[in-house]
Parts: structure tokens; sequence; C-alpha cells
């Protein structure tokens, strides 16, 4: 095998448990798409959503949309980090960061996930980071994805449902991420939500493909009331703005206490007001606006360098950085080190997993091992078993039955969502169904 140093234990409860998650590559290399003609495949799709329209399999990457939700979680230091800490404004600083990060491994992944078969599913235990997840896809039309993932030690709760929309728009396919994530400080009994920014892949068709972020995310501390307004910005004509954010914290009485900014593909910092203010100023009376490559002393995570495209205001606090990529992430799929390890099967895994997860699909797994004609005869072999499948229910009258999540309402926001009803990991998967 070419995966090195991926290992795995089963626990006393019969959890697989991922230990030292260290794989390295990919057992095959990004499938090329140089004979394959994007535009006469997306001409007759201006304007529609493509969740509606059957893509060819070259255009994907090896993961379910499920195993892309769980990327949230590549930065959970972060939650552990709010956690400990004792003043609400700072845990909201390292929200914010956490809520940028979720969106920062998208940084030049322009291969498009598997949608999930309705029913699907996928764990993750990561017992040296503090955490487990599970996910469902709980509808196909609209696709709808849900999550929970939770500390192993009961500190927080991080859940959500997801229903993208994605347009073709001649030149360009633009994500529109509806659905709110709930991240849920047990200990300090606060639970903040947000939703993410918009998407846009560009050059689609000819040119260089490029990714941005833009859209205002506003994260509310339902606990407090104080909020964090974070402007993603757009490139602009010349790109200047491109992959920036910038915003404040304010507290209950609309009081701006922080202002944050850096970029979401680098790195986050945190400054008084007054330092913010005083430095725009000094920049438009024409300052010396030079990069520094010093980090303030009060870095929350004791870096000691920074990324020369970000300039820091002197006193600002370092919340974030982005983790490094494998030195081979282009020729897989632009994937970081964290995706690399996704679709790992270690020995008697498969006893353990729902039957139902992505991990098991063999559209994605031959795919990951670069054979395209099997994956491409697998996807459409699983699509038409679900839409048999659809036809039968209906002709029985009957209708889809969620397995591990329901329809409610979101306690803190009232607005309706996806809810985990618990008991996955008890590992009771008799009535799952059989969609591969």
């Amino acid at each position: 095998s070419i995966f090195t140093g991926a290992c795995g234990i089963v626990n006393a409860v019969g959890n697989f448990v991922e230990k030292h998650y260290v794989l390295e590559t990919l057992p095959a290399k990004m499938v090329t798409r140089g004979n394959f003609s994007v535009t006469s495949i997306l001409r007759k799709c201006i304007g529609m959503e493509l969740s509606k329209i059957a893509m060819p399999i070259v255009f994907n990457e090896p993961l379910s949309f499920l195993q892309r939700l769980s990327e949230y979680m590549e930065h959970t230091h972060l939650i552990h980090r709010a956690c400990a800490l004792s003043d609400s404004i700072e845990r909201m600083q390292v929200v914010a960061a956490f809520a940028v990060s979720a969106v920062a491994s998208q940084w030049e992944r322009t291969g498009k996930p598997f949608n999930p078969l309705l029913g699907e599913t996928f764990e993750l235990t990561r017992e040296e980071d503090g955490y487990r997840l599970i996910s469902e896809q709980v509808s196909h039309h609209p696709p709808v994805s849900a999550f929970h993932a939770e500390s192993l030690k009961q500190e927080f709760a991080f859940h959500g449902s997801v229903y993208p929309k994605l347009t073709f728009w001649g030149k360009s396919v633009e994500a529109q991420p509806r659905g709110t994530m709930t991240l849920e400080l047990l200990k300090h009994k606060e639970a903040y939500t947000w939703s993410n920014p918009m998407c846009c892949v560009h050059n689609v068709i000819i040119g260089k493909i490029w990714i941005e972020q833009y859209g205002t995310v506003e994260i509310v501390n339902h606990s407090t009331g104080e909020k964090c307004v974070l402007n993603f910005k757009p490139g602009g004509m010349f790109g200047k703005e491109l992959h920036k954010v910038e915003g404040h914290i304010q507290d209950s009485g609309k009081k701006k206490c922080r202002m944050i900014y850096g970029k979401w593909t680098e790195c986050m910092y945190s400054v008084e007001p007054k330092v913010y203010e005083a430095h725009k100023k000094s920049k438009k009376a024409g300052a010396d606006s030079k990069k520094l490559k010093e980090v303030s002393e009060h870095s929350c995570d004791g870096e000691n360098t920074v990324q020369d495209t970000v300039t820091v205001i002197p006193g600002s606090a370092l919340l974030w950085r982005i983790s490094p990529r494998p030195h081979h992430s282009a020729q897989m799929y632009n994937f970081t080190s964290f995706a690399v390890t996704l679709n790992e099967l270690e020995p008697g895994m498969e006893r353990l997993l729902a039957p139902t997860d992505c991990r098991q699909r063999p559209d994605i797994r031959a795919m990951e091992s670069g054979d395209l004609d099997t994956a491409s005869a697998e996807k459409e072999r699983l699509e038409e078993k679900q839409r048999a499948a659809r036809r039968k229910r209906s002709k029985d009258e009957k209708k889809w039955s969620t397995r591990w999540f329901q329809l409610g309402v979101n306690p803190h926001t009232g607005v309706e969502d996806w809810l985990y009803m618990g008991e996955y990991f008890d590992r009771n998967f008799a009535d799952c169904p059989n969609i591969y």
C-alpha cells in the first residue's frame, strides 16, 4: 500500500478510532480533464441549477459532499480554545476564526464532490482531536445534508443542515450555501449560529480557474446578544480585495469591541478598534504601508511567522492560520492533509461502519483509484437504483424515512432544521437501507 502511517484501533465500545491520521497520498493521481469539452456539456446549462444536471464523473473529486462537510472540523482546536476562554468577547473572536476556517479547504478545490445518495451517511471519530461526527443525506429533491459533531468530553456540539444551490452562469459556477451552522459551547451555555458565505468558481470554460468567497456572515451569540459581522470581500476588477475578510465584534449594545481581518486562504487577526482606525487613517494619509512580517507577542497560538500577503497591524493577535497542504496536493485534487484521509478504510473498519457510509461507495472508491470507466459505470448504476427505489415508494405510496436525523426546530433560531436523534454510535444498523 502507498498509504503511509495511518493506523487505527477498535476501542472498548466497538468504535473504530482513527489514530495519527498521517496519510500522505491517494492511491492514484488526479484524473486529467484534458480530453473533455466543458463547453459542449455546459453550454445548455446557463442559469440552471447544476444539482439537476447529470455531469460527467471527470469533473468530480473522489469525495462525497458529506465528507466535504466533515472538513469543517479540520480546525477543531479553535473550538477547544474557545471552550477554555473565560471572556465572551474572546470566545467570539475565536468562534469567528473557526467560521472562516470552515471554508478554507475550498481554496483551489475545483473538483465537484459526489452528490450523496438518499440515506447515505458518513461518520468520523477523531479521538486525539476529541470529537466524533455523523452526517446523513436526509433529502434528495431538494438535496439536503445534515451533520452533527460532538465533543467526546461533552464540551461542545456543532451541527447544521446544508442545502446548496449550484448555478452555472456561462463563465462561472455560483454556489449558494443555504443552511445554518450552530455551535454550542456547553460549559458556557452559549450557542452561536451563522451561515457560510457565497462561493464562485470562475473561468470554468477557459483560463485559469479561481475561487472567491463573498458576502456578509453574521455570527450571533444567542446567550449574550453579542454579534460578529464578517465581510468576505469579492475580488473586484483587479483582484485587490481577493480572499480578504474584514469585520468586527459588537456587544449587546452594538458597541464595537474588536476588529477582525485577514484572508480566508491564510490567516485571521483581531485588534482593538482604535488601533484599527488609526492604521486606516495613517494609510489614507500616505504613511508607509509596507507589509510587516512580525506578529504581535500577543498572538494566540505562538506562531512567529506570517504570510506575506496579509499586512499585520501592530498590536494584532493571531487567531488562526491555515494548515499547510501536502507538497503534492495539486496532483491530488488540491486536497488538504485532512481531506486525504477521509476515504481510508483500515482492516476491520467495514464491519463497524454503517452499510450506508460513503467510504463504501464503489464509484467514489473506483475514482480514487484512477479507474474512471468503473467509476462512471458504478455512478450510473447507483443513480438508477436510487430512481427505481423512488418509483417503488411512489407506487406503494410510502414516504422516505430518515434514519439518524429528524426535521424539527432549531431551539436557538426558531427556524426549521434537521436535528440529530442520537443512537448512531450504538451501531444498530439493522434498519439501514440498501443503497449501494
